[in-house]
């Protein structure tokens, strides 16, 4: 699983930056506008849906619950900071899709005992995407802490992320990760689709 996560670009907008990680063959936008107001997020998530829906693409927006139920997207992925999983569910009902940021093992197996779908894990390395950044926990880090929650029995899917670059998809699918989430590495290159494909294809021969 691929999840690609837009950012702020002089080079391409959002919705280009949508349509070409789709093309390329990614079917899970995380749109994330840190420094926008909640109708500038709307605004642009309703110009996506239609990019989403046409190519069947699951559409989560970072943090904004307010935005997602007023927009009806997918869902929402929640930072340690934003609003507590419980009230997001609550607010959204049980077809939302919720996905928590995390950095340890105790915080996963605490994020489990609730009602959530997903755990984005990282960072993996230092990311120039994200403003106030946990301890990074390279290779080793994903491989204990993967090993610590399922041995906890604990089977929620965990999606690594913080700036990875595709040469690290291998090795960190070897982790035992269920998922990469992207941003930079994708919007930066050259050829973003051909970038897509290229890790989903190695992804592919990992399942």
């Amino acid at each position: 699983m691929l999840q690609f996560i837009t950012h702020s670009s002089d080079r391409l907008s959002i919705p280009e930056q949508v349509r070409l990680a789709i093309e390329g063959g990614c079917r899970w936008i995380q749109l994330r506008m840190k420094d926008a107001t909640d109708a500038e997020v709307a605004e642009m998530a309703r110009e996506i849906i239609p990019i989403c829906r046409d190519n069947e693409t699951i559409l989560v927006i970072d943090d904004r619950v307010d935005v997602v139920m007023e927009t009806k997207v997918h869902g929402v992925h929640l930072g340690k900071n934003d609003m507590e999983p419980a009230k997001a569910r609550e607010f959204l009902g049980p077809h939302a899709i919720i996905g928590c940021t995390a950095n340890t093992s105790d915080e996963i197996l605490a994020l489990a005992r609730l009602d959530i779908d997903y755990i984005g894990l990282g960072p993996f390395r230092f990311t120039t995407t994200k403003e106030k950044l946990a301890p990074t926990l390279g290779l080793e880090g994903y491989r204990k802490i993967v090993s610590e929650v399922r041995a906890a029995g604990c089977e929620l899917p965990i999606v690594a992320i913080g700036g990875i670059t595709p040469d690290d998809v291998p090795a960190l699918l070897e982790t035992g990760v269920n998922g990469i989430a992207m941003s930079g590495a994708i919007i930066n290159a050259s050829d973003p689709a051909a970038t897509v494909r290229s890790i989903l294809d190695e992804g592919g021969r990992k399942n």
